[in-house]
């Protein structure tokens, strides 16, 4: 498929609904032209499930020599050494990853090109267990509102769980240092506008009632799940960029899936991230004190 060589196309990866590796890769062929603006370009970490999601799966950060060479690899400093990344710059590399067995793409929130300025910002809104999507909903729009304030635009994805991504584009101006202490900025607003509703602390335990604001998807190579990818999870389900005008009580993250979203694709008149592509946006030169006065 698009030219790549697909072993062991019966391998079961999902057991409910049924999934094989090579309706895996089916899934990502058809998604592929729309996923290309999210993910190209971008230095990945992958979640490899060799054996199917109910196996178990790993987390990849590095390249691998076996690797199809439909992706690209770039060197990256790191810490301690520098590291090898995998890039998808192509749809083939997204069959690729398919025929890697992997079930799901995350990114870093800068391109190749400009490793150390970030062109966009995520701000995670992770609901506790007893967070009913509604309180979701409300979240999503509460940030919304507040980079309204900084004359921002937001953009609002599923995560293929049930929390949301509020993805703020940027002009690649700012260090990741100004982009982390934004939004821990945002975070720290948001807290302080509800503290019952809204946390920074990590860890499920206590916090059921509460969403964690995870403002660390901001740190150098942190990562975000990304556009249009699966997750390792029962029903396959999916990420995918909705409009704010679809984000509310009626929507139905759950339905997302890998079985489903290539038909949404299809009938979709419009990307709902269409300005997202084209918006220039800097942070203000004193968004962090605007924040901290709200």
């Amino acid at each position: 498929m698009r030219g790549i060589r697909i072993s062991h196309p019966d391998r079961l990866m999902f057991e409910r609904p049924r999934m094989t590796k090579l309706d895996l890769v089916r899934y990502y062929d058809r998604v592929a032209s729309a996923m290309m603006p999210h993910v190209g370009g971008r230095p990945l970490t992958l979640v490899r499930c060799g054996s199917g999601v109910a196996a178990g799966c790993m987390y990849m950060k590095h390249s691998k020599v076996w690797a199809p060479p439909a992706l690209t690899r770039i060197s990256v400093r790191e810490k301690t050494k520098i590291g090898e990344y995998l890039v998808i710059e192509t749809p083939e590399a997204i069959v690729a990853l398919a025929q890697m067995d992997i079930v799901e793409i995350h990114t870093w929130n800068t391109r190749k090109e400009k490793i150390e300025y970030p062109d966009r910002i995520v701000i995670d809104l992770d609901p506790g267990d007893a967070i009913e999507w509604p309180t979701v909903v409300e979240a999503a729009r509460l940030v919304r509102r507040l980079l309204h304030t900084l004359d921002l635009e937001g953009f609002v994805k599923t995560t293929g769980g049930r929390g949301l991504h509020v993805v703020i584009p940027l002009e690649p101006r700012h260090d990741w240092q100004a982009c982390l202490a934004f939004a821990r900025a945002v975070a720290a607003a948001l807290v302080r506008h509800d503290p019952d509703r809204f946390t920074t602390t990590f860890g499920k335990r206590g916090r059921e009632r509460q969403i964690l604001v995870d403002y660390l998807r901001n740190n150098r190579t942190n990562t975000s799940v990304a556009a249009f990818s699966t997750r390792a999870r029962a029903g396959a389900p999916v990420s995918v960029p909705v409009s704010w005008s679809e984000v509310t009580e009626r929507l139905r993250p759950e339905a997302f899936t890998a079985a489903t979203v290539p038909a949404r694709l299809e009938r979709q008149r419009k990307d709902p991230w269409a300005e997202y592509f084209t918006m220039k946006q800097r942070l203000p030169a004193k968004a962090v004190a605007a924040l901290e006065g709200v």
